[in-house]
């Protein structure tokens, strides 16, 4: 039975601004009001095993605590804390004394939320790289939090959640499944203890937004934002940070959008360089797999009547967890050209389409001299960036990246020249320590269009490489071609023809297959 408070929010005159109705979204945690310009959000007066909002006081911090952790992401969208006076019989809305508080924010669109704009719709992969930027420049500002995250801890939440999946979804159908996760989990858990220390004692553990998946993220002013961070426990937000990211990776991942979640991972690790963490990235996905899974069989009991479309979202997760727990064979694939080749065009269209992670070393030159991608040093041939002693560093900066990917199991990447026959052997070695799969992309064209190509992108000003008609010169006088040995695993790329870019993803796929 509503309550005089309840009764009062629904009503589009209590509302200090023009309301014409009034929706209610109710959770286990709290009411949410969507009145057309704005939201309100109350929280209910519950004492649960995770969360107090029984006493006003605490209510009120954790209205405020909201506020503050949404606005790093989303300050446009969240406006105020707002206190109810009156009284409990008669509330009015904005005056103090409070006897209750909600949270005001501004309501976006209906379809607009990144789940429901995927079911009607294709979005473009654009989006998702400029949320990836977005969330790794947020990292990137957060300073290291030591008291949430240890090895210990992770282990921990990752087997409780493994146990209460097994209790929701207690049925002979995913009993072996469910078994077999938990053995997996088990073991990456142990195998992974070093590096999860290592994580947290290097600062990767941060306040992050805690709940990253497709429905807390919504279009807004035409730019995706993340909403409704995690306020209540900050254990569940004060993650590692490709915690976080995992999350949202497997959401699209799962849902079918695999080129979209490359292309945010991608993305992601280009502008932070976290790209030696991913050891642990698939142990993130299982365990954030499995949460969707058992949220959505709790949804279930609370939500009977929607049975079949709730069930088959928990089998979803499910499936990802179990198919993203077994090992595949990954690839592993180098470019090889001069400058102005089109390497990374190349590249650009293939990290959906493979899908792969990509390695630059245009950008890792820079992160190891401690430069931003678009800075500018103006290096001449054999100085700056390029002295020798600089390139073979990028090449084992390339090479850490790409071993610590193909570790996960994701294909990768790396953009490089690659005119030195010891570079190419020494990442043909890495293919063979790690069981990979090794081709190599040689993208040709001819000399003049090299140089017209340089000329272009220098003007434009908008790409990493500084690359020059010099560095071709240079290049051109001292490349070392690739031998006969090589031409069995390399694909020819003839960039001055139109490419089309699935058929080439799918030659690299099938020398993979034939390999």
């Amino acid at each position: 039975m509503e309550n005089a408070l309840i009764r009062a929010f629904r009503d589009a005159a209590f509302y200090d601004h023009p309301v014409e109705s009034v929706r209610l979204i109710e959770t286990h945690i709290s009411w949410v009001f969507l009145t057309g310009e704005y939201v309100y959000k109350l929280k209910k007066p519950v004492k649960l095993p995770f969360v107090d909002f029984s006493t006003l006081e605490r209510r009120r911090a954790f209205c405020e605590k909201e506020l503050r952790l949404n606005r790093r992401l989303a300050p446009e969208l969240y406006v105020d804390v707002v206190p109810i006076g009156g009284s409990a019989d008669k509330p009015v809305l904005g005056v103090e004394p409070a006897f209750d508080y909600a949270v005001k924010l501004r309501q976006f669109a209906d379809g607009a939320r990144l789940d429901e704009r995927l079911a009607a719709t294709r979005i473009p992969a654009a989006d998702i790289i400029r949320l990836a930027e977005s969330i790794a420049n947020f990292h990137g500002s957060l300073a290291a939090i030591y008291e949430y995250g240890s090895a210990e801890a992770i282990v921990d939440v990752v087997m409780t959640n493994i146990d209460e999946t097994r209790q929701v979804l207690d049925s002979p159908a995913h009993g072996e499944d469910i078994a077999a996760l938990r053995a997996w989990l088990t073991q990456r858990c142990e195998e992974l203890k070093q590096a999860l220390a290592e994580r947290h004692a290097s600062g990767a553990v941060r306040e992050c937004h805690g709940d990253l998946h497709l429905e807390n993220l919504a279009y807004w002013k035409d730019r995706i934002v993340a909403f409704d961070a995690l306020e209540f426990e900050p254990a569940f937000r004060c993650i590692d940070i490709l915690d976080e990211v995992a999350f949202l990776f497997m959401d699209l991942d799962a849902r079918g959008e695999t080129g979209l979640a490359y292309e945010f991972l991608n993305r992601y690790l280009e502008v932070g360089g976290d790209y030696t963490g991913l050891p642990v990235f698939r142990l993130y996905l299982v365990h954030r797999a499995l949460v969707r899974a058992k949220v959505a069989e709790i949804k279930l009991t609370q939500h009977p009547d929607e049975k079949d479309g709730i069930s088959e979202i928990a089998d979803r997760y499910f499936r990802y967890a179990r198919e993203s727990s077994r090992n595949r064979q990954p690839l592993l694939a180098i470019t090889h050209g001069l400058s102005g080749s089109g390497k990374t065009s190349i590249t650009n269209e293939l990290i959906s389409r493979l899908p792969a992670i990509r390695c630059r070393s245009d950008l890792e030159r820079k992160r190891l001299h401690g430069l931003a991608a678009d800075a500018k040093t103006g290096s001449a041939v054999g100085g700056g960036l390029y002295v020798a002693d600089s390139s073979q560093a990028t090449y084992a900066r390339l090479r850490s990246c790409a071993a610590s990917t193909l570790e996960t199991d994701l294909d990768v990447i790396v953009d490089a020249t690659f005119l030195r026959r010891a570079d190419r052997d020494a990442f043909r070695q890495l293919a063979r320590e790690t069981d990979a799969a090794f081709v190599l992309l040689d993208c040709e064209a001819p000399e003049t269009h090299l140089r017209r190509r340089i000329k272009a992108r220098l003007a434009q000003n908008a790409d990493a490489s500084e690359a020059n008609v010099d560095v071709l010169d240079f290049q051109l006088g001292t490349q070392e071609p690739l031998g006969q040995d090589e031409l069995t695993e390399t694909v020819r790329i003839d960039t001055e023809r139109d490419i089309d870019f699935d058929a080439l993803a799918a030659d690299v796929r099938g020398r993979i297959a034939d390999g």
